[in-house]
């Protein structure tokens, strides 16, 4: 049950019209390696370039990446900020194309196990945004934590990302699963990541659909087959991002038109359609689900 003051919070962050219109897309995939962090990176930054406000959430408080992969130096995380060291706008740090960053921790207490006190820091750190955006990119811990759940939930766009592994697909089918019948989340976008042609992202999409087509009532919908690319790994290494780096590269082009496709999606008006709904929702704590298998 959650306590009255963090409702009392959360009701006032309704009336935060300035920030009304941001589009949460949250990126997940459920098994870690699979690139949620580079598809993030890659889409702020083609959005950035298309002239958006962007801000990234490394929603990963333990195994932090998002400001090392952009050679980044962050003095402070969001750590300190749920410890009431500082304010949200005291941790944020600009990475190329003024896009925003809240970065994250490394190897401390994970997400999934916030206190109630520090679930209401996070409220307060989002209502003192002084930052107007349009695009607020989740970037999720890998598994089916509670935080990962509540992130996923909580957006109005969940990208699931999936490689052709065996592990990748089973691992997005059970955070699918979870979502689907334990939060009523319906609609998943797929990214087929680092794949050899288009023919096998589209093969890879059907191996899931069969799936989740047989024991589940979600909807899936496959929005970009992104390429294996050397390119990607050369910009790691130089703590660059592809579209940055190499931005006539296939993965960088298929990323620019992930990019672009997303900021067609619509935001909605109703309640859960805002970024004040989204940190609301994040309060929403259930029990933890039941260990996940395919099928039945």
């Amino acid at each position: 049950m959650i306590e009255n003051p963090m409702y009392d919070q959360a009701s006032g962050l309704r009336r935060m019209t300035k920030l009304s219109s941001t589009k949460v897309i949250t990126v997940t995939g459920g098994k870690g390696g699979v690139g949620k962090t580079n598809v993030t990176l890659n889409m702020a930054i083609s959005m950035a370039k298309q002239g958006k406000r962007v801000m990234v959430l490394d929603a990963d408080l333990g195994l932090a990446n998002v400001d090392v992969m952009l050679g980044l130096r962050a003095g402070r995380n969001l750590s300190h900020v749920l410890a009431g060291v500082c304010d949200l706008q005291d941790i944020i740090v600009e990475g190329p194309y003024g896009v925003k960053i809240i970065p994250a921790s490394s190897g401390t207490q994970g997400m999934a196990e916030l206190s109630p006190s520090q679930h209401m820091g996070l409220i307060r750190a989002f209502s003192s945004l002084e930052d107007d955006i349009d695009v607020l990119l989740v970037d999720t811990a890998a598994g089916i934590s509670d935080m990962v759940l509540s992130f996923s939930r909580a957006a109005q766009d969940v990208l699931v990302v999936v490689c052709d592994e065996p592990t990748s697909i089973t691992d997005a089918y059970a955070l699918i699963k979870v979502l689907s019948r334990e939060y009523d989340v319906q609609r998943f976008k797929i990214v087929a990541n680092m794949v050899r042609s288009y023919r096998e992202g589209r093969e890879l999409f059907a191996k899931l659909t069969r799936v989740t087509e047989r024991f589940l009532h979600a909807n899936l919908e496959l929005v970009a087959c992104v390429p294996l690319d050397d390119r990607v790994r050369q910009s790691v290494r130089r703590q660059k991002i592809v579209v940055d780096a190499f931005p006539r590269s296939p993965a960088a082009l298929a990323f620019t038109s992930l990019a672009t496709k997303a900021l067609t999606w619509p935001v909605p008006t109703s309640a859960g359609g805002h970024l004040e709904f989204f940190v609301e929702k994040l309060l929403v704590k259930r029990a933890p689900p039941e260990e996940v298998s395919i099928g039945e």
